[in-house]
């Protein structure tokens, strides 16, 4: 077996720089779907069965762009066509989105926005699952983690200012926060999805440009892992990640539903979508996801030198804990302002989250078939958001007497046992 030269700092950057688009059009749709939803007339605990929508459609469209870009290689190359199409398409759904309501002549908004949010999260799906596999394409063993940590400070940096965009528009540029009627956005949102349209197409364009891809042969002789062409063997790695990812993702998934409606009621003391109490709560939530994106931009940094000390699965485990205990702490506060400190701790968790599974990954599989098994690892993610958008709903209702902040306490829990579960792990060395 061969080996893969490493690459400049910049060159990972370049490679990587499409994804902040993606995670800057993520962002708007996870701190602003659910008040859409809720202001096109959605009920609290419906809100995680239109949710739905983004894991199922993940689990569906990401093995398939994972097989497909396997097979691929075209003057654009082998996974870049699939980050073009993703980006278009994902750009249509950003601009019509927040305009469900003047779409709606014969169905319900509500319905019009479920929809578009599906077409939205395939969209992404198919420019996302390549991105992670051309990390392993690309790099050498030693240089994954490095990788995958650039790739969480761009989605860092793309999160934070589509979490933030809603808020300073409103706030400091003087576009309306007021949707003027019941069941309209506000412009300060919509004006959001549209410039988060543009920058997810740009930074695309920018990595199809700037970066190069191994031809199908020159790729096969710089392996580092032996390949199995005689059976698809799943590494035993995956298996136990499995059960670390459900409750990290089973956490978030429950986090990005209800933390609007959690903190709309629990320090505005409202919830009623329409009221402009309900909006500044939203606004607010935005600048809150911002943070914890923004620290998980910094941590990506830290993660390959604290991950080289006390390994990936201490780190991971480490980062889940702090995680945890941040979302318990959503119950101690009485002041919206002072949520800021548990989404430093939230911060810690994402980072890793996007990080650490991925570094640890990708050296147990084969580079030929580097799109499939990332896009069949994608169903650790998917999977747990399924079992929360049919469930937290449920209990919410049954168990939590309609109390969101309890469904963040819940995540918390959830959180904790994913951290347990990563001390399991045994990791493969570069």
């Amino acid at each position: 077996m061969g080996k893969k030269p490493r690459l400049s700092f910049w060159q990972i950057w370049n490679m990587s720089f499409g994804f902040m688009g993606i995670q800057f059009g993520f962002a708007l749709q996870n701190g602003n779907a659910s008040r859409i939803l809720l202001t096109f007339g959605a009920e609290v605990d419906h809100l995680s069965w239109f949710w739905l929508v983004a894991p199922i459609t993940g689990m569906i469209v990401q093995p398939i762009i994972g097989f497909m870009s396997d097979k691929t290689w075209c003057r654009l190359g082998r996974r870049r066509p699939y980050f073009l199409v993703g980006a278009l398409l994902t750009s249509i759904a950003l601009v019509l989105m927040p305009n469900a309501p003047h779409l709606a002549s014969f169905i319900a908004p509500m319905f019009i926005g479920g929809g578009l949010l599906m077409i939205m999260d395939a969209s992404i799906n198919i420019s996302m699952e390549p991105f992670r596999a051309l990390v392993a394409d690309k790099l050498p063993v030693e240089q994954h983690t490095l990788g995958f940590s650039v790739q969480t400070l761009l989605i860092g940096i793309g999160a934070v200012v589509g979490s933030w965009l809603p808020y300073i528009l409103g706030n400091w540029f003087g576009v309306s926060k007021d949707a003027g009627a019941a069941g309209l956005v506000p412009n300060n949102v919509t004006y959001s999805f549209y410039f988060g349209a543009f920058v997810l197409l740009s930074t695309i364009l920018w990595t199809v440009f700037s970066t190069s891809e191994y031809p199908p042969d020159e790729l096969v002789k710089n392996a580092e892992v032996e390949e199995k062409p005689k059976k698809f063997f799943i590494p035993p790695i995956m298996i136990k990640l499995l059960l670390v990812q459900f409750f990290s993702w089973f956490a978030l998934f429950s986090m990005w539903v209800y933390t609007t409606p959690a903190v709309a009621l629990k320090f505005y003391g409202t919830s009623d979508p329409n009221s402009p109490a309900f909006q500044e709560a939203g606004n607010w939530v935005g600048i809150l996801f911002g943070v914890y994106n923004g620290v998980s931009a910094i941590i990506a940094m830290l993660l390959p030198v604290v991950a080289k000390r006390l390994s990936k699965k201490v780190t991971h485990a480490m980062a889940l804990s702090v995680g945890g205990i941040s979302l318990f702490s959503f119950l101690i506060f009485s002041d919206p302002n002072y949520l800021i400190i548990p989404m430093i701790g939230i911060g810690f968790a994402w980072g890793s989250i996007l990080a650490m599974p991925y570094a640890m990954l990708a050296s147990s599989i084969p580079p030929k078939r580097m799109g499939i098994y990332m896009g069949l690892f994608n169903m650790s993610i998917t999977i747990p958001q399924i079992v929360s958008g049919v469930f937290s709903g449920l209990i919410l209702k049954y168990f939590f007497a309609d109390n969101p902040i309890l469904c963040i306490v819940m995540a918390g829990v959830s959180m904790f046992l994913g951290a347990i579960s990563a001390l399991f792990i045994k990791e493969k060395q570069a």
